[in-house]
């Protein structure tokens, strides 16, 4: 479900919380379903329960996820699902990505590359 690079820049709750988000907002983790204890995740990538924790926390304070006592950690209904046309074009970046060998991090370095350009052209609109 979960991999994290304990090397990797980010630290390892940040890594689950954003592959769980990121799950969730695709659709491959629908409302209703239920995700594993915190100390199974934890146990499964070997990390701290505690890290687990807070991307489970940080899920429910930004309305992914509830946690019910006896109930475990479950999806909610999310109104920031995102709209079809915008995840067919993510699939396609991810598989021409694949398919050309182009890593993760270049992948966003590109998108916030784009993004940022974006952003210098509103403003000189804007300040013209």
């Amino acid at each position: 479900m979960v991999a994290i690079d304990l090397s990797g820049a980010a630290p390892p709750s940040e890594q689950i919380y954003q592959q769980l988000r990121g799950m969730i907002l695709t659709g491959r983790l629908a409302p209703g379903e239920r995700l594993p204890t915190v100390r199974q995740l934890a146990r499964d990538l070997g990390v701290a329960p505690g890290t687990a924790a807070r991307a489970y926390k940080q899920l429910e304070a930004e309305s992914f996820v509830q946690t019910r006592a006896r109930g475990g950690t479950t999806v909610i209904a999310s109104p920031q699902s995102l709209p079809p046309d915008f995840l067919i074009a993510a699939r396609s970046l991810h598989d021409a990505a694949l398919r050309h060998g182009i890593s993760l991090e270049d992948s966003i370095a590109t998108l916030n590359g784009l993004w940022g350009s974006d952003q210098t052209a509103k403003d000189d609109t804007l300040n013209a």
